[in-house]
């Protein structure tokens, strides 16, 4: 018995042999449309390869003729499966593909094609040849060529859509990119078969497609799996085991987050713990995840991977939800506002409200004269706390177009404003320090921070602006009494203050100032024991 002749039976019969056995892991696949399709794959290609070993087998020419046209009909229906295997594993819907009935049609045309071929003759003839062993001889027709190649345009699309997949992928799909070429290599042994005598002039792909199965289900199952739920979405994703350790991340990811590059086999909760707590925990509210040195608020959203006995893995997603959650914060804050300025009206202007009322009664009953004058200097109050409150409610609005700013030559000009012969303002560390910011805000922060200094330390305190070492901002201190630290929190409040004159509302401005642009501000103490304000996060221009 010739050895080519056996190695062609051991070909399709190992061939037929690993596409049945790989059926059940086929049906652990967790995706329905792949494991449809992957299932539907083994299941032909074990038929084409039966077929061909019956053409090899069986006694007469008839049956062999017969058997071998099965095979033929079964390598058909592996194309179309390799076609909705592979829209199925990238994404795409292999139920709505157009022109269905015609998809269907084409298919039942040709394998009547192929059943009447002993009466057309146009598919392929047979003699008995002795070369290279003694067995039926195949001699293709036209329409074997033409069927032919329609089935490798269908295999070439299939092979685009999970090599486009694999590619987003990024190396971690390679020994996936290296298993299709596998299967596809056998389309050699067909050329060489057309050509010389040594190799029969059939289809070898079986092998091919049973390497791929053996590779992709049982050496790089977790992989498959991962880089489909990962790699088909622009939004960043990462696939774990069983017990949270990464094995999976999509290129998305590792765009927004570079921690995550090389993470495979590493829990997750030592690269973003934020995350890992929020998964775990099933928070679904944003949380924010510190990249670029700002913070991104992004919604966790985690779905288990099961088979029927057990979860195999889990599927987190991190939607980017900045915008609208720093709007939702933005009217929270809007909504506080309005209750503080509804406390303000019916509290602090009812104060004064009340006072001008008295002595408006007084007046009307003796016509002294100071009544009025009590009067006047009350509505003088409610006039000043109504300015503070306007000021206030255009300090929480949005900041407009920001600016090159040099901080020497705008305290300069802030300070001009300020009515004060006694008290002085310097500039230290470095004069030509310059802020990006909007203009008008941030002159309306240091004429509040000025005025504050000069309320709270007398009207020849001493205030001094200068840069934080770091250059990360800069700071405002004066030599007045300064805050006591259980009073710190407290001093933005709309209202506090611990003068009988004050509004309470300068440094509520600032706070509101300082938010608008995403700074930060915080209360300590001066070099001479005044107060000293530190605004941090402020860009500083190059």
């Amino acid at each position: 018995m010739s050895y080519l002749y056996l190695a062609h039976l051991s070909v399709f019969a190992v061939s037929a042999l690993l596409c049945f056995g790989s059926i059940p892991r086929a049906r652990a696949i967790t995706h329905d449309g792949t494991r449809e399709g992957f299932v539907a794959i083994l299941l032909t290609c074990g038929l084409w390869a039966v077929g061909y070993l019956g053409y090899f087998l069986l006694p007469t020419p008839g049956v062999k003729v017969a058997s071998y046209t099965f095979g033929l009909i079964a390598a058909l229906a592996c194309v179309g499966a390799w076609l909705y295997f592979s829209a199925a594993y990238t994404g795409r819907s292999p139920r709505q593909v157009p022109y269905r009935r015609l998809i269907v049609g084409g298919f039942l045309g040709i394998v009547l094609v192929k059943v009447t071929n002993p009466i057309h003759q146009l598919y392929f003839t047979t003699e008995w040849v002795t070369e290279p062993f003694p067995h039926l001889g195949l001699h293709q027709g036209v329409l074997h060529w033409v069927i032919l190649a329609i089935s490798y345009v269908v295999i070439g699309i299939s092979f685009f859509m999970l090599l486009e997949r694999f590619y987003h992928a990024g190396t971690s799909a390679r020994p996936l990119v290296a298993l299709v070429g596998i299967t596809a290599l056998p389309i050699a042994f067909n050329i060489y078969g057309a050509l010389e005598s040594s190799l029969l002039p059939i289809w070898y792909e079986p092998f091919g497609v049973a390497i791929f199965a053996v590779g992709t289900l049982f050496v790089y199952f977790e992989r498959f799996e991962a880089i489909q739920f990962a790699g088909g979405t622009a939004t960043p994703t990462i696939f774990l085991d069983q017990d949270w350790t990464i094995r999976e991340v999509n290129q998305a990811a590792k765009n927004i987050f570079p921690e995550l590059a090389g993470a495979t086999g590493r829990s997750l909760d030592t690269i973003l713990p934020e995350a890992a707590e929020a998964a775990t925990d099933g928070n679904t509210d944003p949380i924010p995840i510190s990249h670029d040195g700002s913070p991104r608020y992004h919604q966790v959203s985690t779905s288990s991977i099961s088979t029927a006995e057990a979860v195999t893995g889990h599927v987190i997603t991190l939607t980017d939800v900045s915008e609208r959650e720093q709007y939702r914060r933005r009217l929270e804050r809007q909504n506080e506002r309005l209750e503080q300025f509804a406390n303000i009206v019916s509290h602090d202007l009812r104060n004064p409200l009340s006072v001008a009322e008295g002595y408006l009664e007084f007046a009307r009953e003796t016509g002294e004269k100071e009544h009025f004058d009590r009067v006047a200097t009350a509505h003088d109050r409610m006039l000043e706390l109504i300015e503070d409150l306007l000021e206030l409610a255009r300090s929480g609005m949005d900041i407009g177009e920001t600016d090159t700013i040099e901080l020497a030559d705008l305290v300069h000009d802030c300070w001009e404003l300020i009515a004060s012969e006694e008290a002085t303002v310097t500039v230290e560390e470095d004069p030509l320090m310059s802020v990006v910011a909007d203009q008008d805000r941030l002159r309306e922060l240091f004429e509040n921070l000025f005025r504050n200094a000069i309320e709270h330390g007398g009207s020849d305190v001493a205030i001094q602006v200068g840069t934080l070492p770091d250059e990360s901002g800069f700071y405002v201190e004066d030599t007045g009494p300064g805050i006591p630290q259980a009073d710190r929190e407290d001093v933005f409040e709309p209202g506090y203050s611990t003068s009988e004159d004050g509004t309470g509302f300068g440094l509520a401005i600032v706070k509101e100032i300082v938010d608008a642009h995403g700074w930060e501000i915080r209360v300590t103490d001066g070099t001479d024991g005044g107060a000293r304000f530190e605004i941090t996060g402020v860009e500083i221009a190059a």
